[in-house]
């Protein structure tokens, strides 16, 4: 299948990073959110990104025109029905995401690829609901979109081959690294990372140590680049709170159980670098 026309729901970070790669890439780009200001946060987003490139003397001036030119707005979902691929990038929550993937089956064109980049959600619950499951498959971007090269594809019982390898070669063609996962809670990068980052936070619940000596065992003892609390931080409490939930319900094992402190400062608001405090204060 040839693609030409991607359409993107959810400007927020994932959402305007993966607008802006597939863009570069000279793929006509419709970014649709549900109110303007998320979608000018959306575009100001990429314009950033882009920015910082030229000063790092990695792209030129002509390439971010260029980029930028591919990319149109839109508040309407129905703006879309005419793209050959649809990526979902919106709030972690199964009902909002269903809803949407039934309404994408409704008003897009027969043969649209609707693909999620969910983070843990079970693809086939939204190959389902859209009514045309075969064409429906995960397409998890690592963050910031712009930089991580892995893209988990993953593949649901009901998808077929041509969707999955139309999926599998856009994603090389945006220079990343695809990976085939099978549709399970959390796939492959979550399900490992989301416990380790939980169990950091049941140590500084406990008392066992501070969140920086925690941070510096991990990337000293360990090798990690970053510590799990600061990437906590990064990812945004709110969003591991909601893999945890989708992986304790999911699974059905407690050992996925959230940390009672991480519910706790989610719902105090404080959700990591967004609102300025999490773990630490930005």
């Amino acid at each position: 299948m040839e693609v030409e026309n991607i359409g993107v729901i959810g400007a927020g970070q994932m959402g305007a990073g993966i607008a802006q790669v597939c863009a570069a890439i000279d793929k006509k780009v419709i970014l649709c959110d549900i109110k303007e200001e998320f979608v000018e946060n959306g575009m100001n987003t990429i314009n950033r990104n882009l920015s910082r490139n030229v000063s790092k003397e990695r792209i030129e001036q002509e390439d971010v025109n260029r980029t930028l030119s591919n990319i149109s707005t839109t508040l309407k979902n129905e703006d879309l029905d005419d793209c050959d691929i649809i990526i979902e990038a919106i709030i972690e929550d199964v009902d909002i995401k269903s809803v949407l993937f039934d309404k994408l089956g409704k008003i897009c064109k027969h043969d649209t690829i609707l693909a999620s980049n969910t983070s843990s959600i079970p693809i086939g619950i939204l190959a389902e609901a859209s009514g045309r499951p075969e064409k429906v498959v995960g397409m998890h971007f690592m963050n910031p979109v712009p930089i991580m090269k892995l893209v988990e594809v993953i593949r649901a019982k009901s998808t077929n081959d041509d969707t999955f390898d139309t999926i599998f070669k856009l994603a090389e063609d945006l220079n990343k690294v695809p990976v085939l996962v099978n549709d399970f809670p959390g796939f492959v990068s979550n399900r490992i990372l989301l416990p380790m980052l939980n169990e950091a936070m049941f140590c500084v619940m406990e008392g066992v140590a501070e969140p920086e000596a925690i941070d510096i065992v991990m990337k000293l003892g360990m090798g990690h680049p970053m510590g799990p609390l600061r990437l906590a931080d990064f990812i945004g409490l709110d969003t591991c709170l909601a893999i945890m939930e989708v992986l304790h319900h999911d699974m059905n094992d407690d050992k996925y159980r959230p940390c009672p402190l991480l519910k706790e400062m989610v719902m105090e608001g404080k959700l990591g670098n967004k609102t300025g405090e999490g773990f630490y204060k930005y």
